[in-house]
């Protein structure tokens, strides 16, 4: 499974690369936009092709799932740790955050999956994660209900060492949007994984 964050800021034809790797195969898109209303929010789903909803994952917003047949919702370590996720819970996927396996081990069923990071130095926060141990750590991995997705520094280049790793998916951000051409970057990342 690969995953893609958007960047915080809105960039020039961000949703036309968005629908570009829908169509060539990108399994979830989270939208991470913390600093956006919900009228740019609005405007921004909506200019993602429709048929694409159902794979959108919302961090903010959570209120707009409902108009646009979006069910996941992802919630930081914070709101996990005061419950403000639970009314969401019941009735839609849910996924968090966590930086050790410790932490993911405790994880109830109702987390889909869970991003672990820095999994590799961050290309998007630059000195990020260099002493990390994310890799080491996954060995102790024994959590058998909650999905484990590797988050920071994966581009196409070390993508598969990450399915080396007793992990389910990979989450890309810095190396996508940082590129001059993301989705030529997201077909490297898959191609690697497919050779």
């Amino acid at each position: 499974m690969i995953l893609v964050i958007t960047p915080e800021l809105i960039l020039p034809n961000e949703t036309d690369s968005i629908n570009q790797m829908f169509q060539e195969g990108l399994d979830l898109l989270h939208i991470r936009k913390p600093w956006i209303s919900q009228n740019e929010m609005t405007e921004f789903i909506t200019k993602i092709d429709g048929i694409f909803h159902s794979r959108l994952v919302l961090h903010t917003h959570y209120d707009l799932g409902k108009k646009y047949n979006i069910s996941r919702f992802h919630f930081r370590e914070i709101d996990r740790k005061e419950g403000t996720y639970k009314s969401f819970a019941e009735e839609n996927t849910i996924s968090t955050s966590v930086h050790d396996i410790i932490t993911y081990n405790t994880l109830d069923k109702e987390w889909e999956y869970v991003f672990i990071s820095p999994f590799f130095p961050s290309i998007s926060k630059k000195g990020y994660g260099l002493d990390s141990a994310i890799k080491e750590e996954i060995q102790h991995r024994n959590n058998p209900d909650v999905k484990l997705i590797a988050l920071g520094g994966i581009d196409q280049d070390n993508i598969h060492k990450v399915f080396e790793s007793d992990v389910d998916g990979a989450a890309l951000l810095g190396a996508i949007w940082q590129s001059e051409e993301p989705l030529k970057v997201f077909k490297k990342c898959r191609n690697a994984l497919m050779s």
